[in-house]
């Protein structure tokens, strides 16, 4: 690995004209920026084969060890040794110039660069970085920097004019009026090269959009945008034909121009003056000559001196629904495929159950009909999964660097998927209550749609929580299937809750599909005067059924005989409250199931958002 500067000497430093912090007459001259680092060192455990010779004292080096891990550390062991990745490097890189470091695959270069930009756990790396001679703390890295992944991590569906402008939303303030982010954005636009592309959409393996070279190029604009002053890339031309390339080059070389420090790995074959300025003044002086365009103050403490984040959380939260809606209604068959699934169970279950009457088969029919509408709702989540999966690399990089706040995004995600949900509710309620036949009339139907909608919430809160924890879609589906079918098991509909053993009956309580099981059940049978066995019914369901209907008369008078009171043919032995009680559903009402079943909702939202809380930090250990 070794260390290169591209050092294009322009008669005088190019300074921006676009985004002027402050208007003044005398404006201050161009102050420089020089990073430095020194014995910058660090190390991995890796795991060593177990064998004979290592147990009795052998001579033979581990293979899995590569020279550069003989040197006994401390913590080693017989199963584990230690890796030197960085071994004392030392270097500068100074605004106006390209540092690049070059090496083999393997040599150390995204280590380097990811020491460089605080992607290394705190105590791990050993070593000095400053900027201008003082020590650079993580949270005023954050702000003055951006870090270009390998991997162009877009949304697909939105333009190539669309992404510079959200990423403008975000890392610039809102007193900056719209136009002037439009001309930021435009300004952009030209100076890497994307004007003929800026109408065109990103692209995926299934739509077409614009070329390897462009979309590189896209990743670094949205990184960009707010002119930090250094920029990371982690081998910015890595999969490009040779024009692509050069024109990525050329691009970071217009904006090392401006002021920016930046460094950048490629794939290949002493204490630097800072003309007496601090860290607090040259970062002053880059303010007032537009950089740092996310706002800045003059207080005495220069990790004070720009906010943590461009804007306030309401306008993160409308930024990220607004991107989020117009790159889903790009992509119409997601969403059709789910109302479909749903339309398509509803008119299966409709014409299934069609017009259940009163009697003890049409009550017990009941029973499967909500069982499996109730797990349909939360199996129809699935598709939740793989939205965050997908977004989860492009959510790491933008919050990386203060994009905007985690808390945001899982307003944001909750947000946009309420309507779909409100949707899917109606669509479901409006085709099966009445063509089964559920009771209630119109507040039935209301409490029906509303227990349809807090069911589809939960579930796509449940899913989506388990999208952070499961980074493969195919294991995520096998889970969620695997524990959406033991919460039905657990529901109440197959074994009674009482009858569950004593060591599985905590199962029962956390399962996201008894409660509104119990909820629907309520709702339908929670009419004491409505009967659902009456006279000779009792005997259906036994061999006496099939006896003649005068003798199950006669049997039923003497059973009412011997009991001490009339039984008739129309006498009512069974009302819905009974039903609620033989299926043990008497702990709780339907509305207390209805807000249990929105506050799983609601946890599971929360999970999520220390979920990512605890997993996004991107560093290496």
């Amino acid at each position: 690995m070794s260390l290169s500067r591209n050092d294009e000497n322009v008669g005088e430093k190019i300074e921006h004209s676009i985004l002027e912090m402050n208007q003044i007459n005398n404006e201050p001259q161009s102050l420089p920026f020089v990073l430095s680092f020194t014995n910058l060192t660090y190390s991995v455990k890796v795991r060593g084969k177990f064998g004979l010779p290592a147990v009795f004292g052998g001579r033979k080096k581990l293979k899995s060890v590569p020279a550069t891990a003989s040197e006994p550390v401390g913590g080693e062991n017989l199963l584990s040794k230690s890796k030197v990745l960085l071994n004392d490097i030392s270097g500068v890189a100074r605004d106006g110039e390209i540092l690049a470091v070059l090496g083999a695959s393997g040599s150390g270069k995204s280590t380097l660069i990811d020491a460089l930009a605080n992607r290394i756990a705190k105590g791990s790396l050993k070593g000095t970085i400053t900027l201008n001679g003082e020590q650079l703390e993580s949270k005023m890295l954050k702000v003055i920097s951006a870090y270009v992944m390998q991997d162009d991590l877009l949304f697909p569906m939105l333009t190539v004019e669309e992404t510079l402008m959200f990423a403008a939303e975000f890392r610039l303030p809102r007193t900056l009026s719209k136009s002037k982010k439009k001309q930021r954005v435009e300004a952009l636009i030209d100076q890497l090269g994307l004007r003929n592309a800026a109408n065109t959409v990103i692209g995926d393996e299934g739509h077409r959009g614009v070329s390897g070279g462009e979309r590189r190029r896209v990743s670094i604009g949205t990184d960009i945008i707010h002119d930090p002053i250094i920029l990371f890339l982690d081998e910015p031309t890595s999969g490009l034909d040779s024009t692509s390339a050069y024109m990525v080059v050329k691009v970071l070389q217009r904006i090392a121009q401006t002021g920016s420090i930046v460094i950048i790995t490629l794939s290949a074959g002493n204490e630097t003056p800072t003309h007496g300025l601090s860290l607090k003044e040259a970062i002053t002086a880059s303010i007032s000559r537009g950089k740092l365009v996310s706002g800045a103050t003059t207080d005495a403490s220069h990790t004070s001196m720009v906010p943590n984040f461009a804007n306030p959380m309401w306008m993160e939260i409308a930024v990220l629904s607004k991107r989020s809606f117009k790159n889903s209604l790009r992509m119409p068959e997601i969403f059709a495929t789910r109302l479909g699934a749903v339309m398509v169970t509803g008119f299966i279950l409709a014409t299934i159950f069609w017009k259940l009457d009163n009697s003890p088969r049409g009550a017990r029919e009941r029973l499967g009909f909500f069982a499996f509408a109730m797990s349909t709702t939360f199996y129809t989540c699935a598709d939740a999964l793989p939205i965050f999966i997908q977004e989860r690399f492009i959510f790491m990089r933008e919050t990386a660097y203060n994009a905007y706040r985690r808390s945001s995004y899982v307003l944001s995600h909750s947000l946009v998927a309420i309507p779909a949900l409100i949707f899917l509710s109606i669509t479901f309620a409006i085709i099966t209550f009445w063509a089964v036949g559920l009771d209630g009339g119109a507040s039935g139907f209301f409490f029906y749609f509303l227990i349809i909608l807090a069911s589809f919430w939960a579930g796509s809160s449940f899913v989506t929580f388990l999208s952070a924890v499961v980074s493969h879609v195919m294991i995520g589906y096998v889970i969620v299937v695997a524990i959406l079918a033991y919460f039905l098991l657990f529901s109440g509909f197959f074994i009674d809750h009482d009858r569950i053993p004593v060591y599985w009956i905590w199962f029962h309580y956390i399962s996201l599909i008894k409660y509104p099981y119990q909820a629907v059940l309520n709702n339908e049978f929670q009419d004491p005067t409505k009967c659902f066995v009456r006279g000779t019914q009792i005997f259906d369901g036994s061999p006496l059924s099939y006896a003649d209907e005068s003798l199950k008369l006669k049997m039923l008078e003497n059973m009412g005989k011997t009991l001490g009171f009339n039984l008739t043919g129309t006498t009512c032995l069974t009302t819905g409250t009974d039903l609620l009680k033989q299926q043990g559903v008497v702990d709780l009402g339907k509305w207390d199931c209805l807000w249990i079943t929105m506050a799983w909702g609601f946890l599971f939202r929360i999970l999520f958002y220390f979920c990512l809380l605890l997993g996004s930090k991107n560093k290496r250990r």
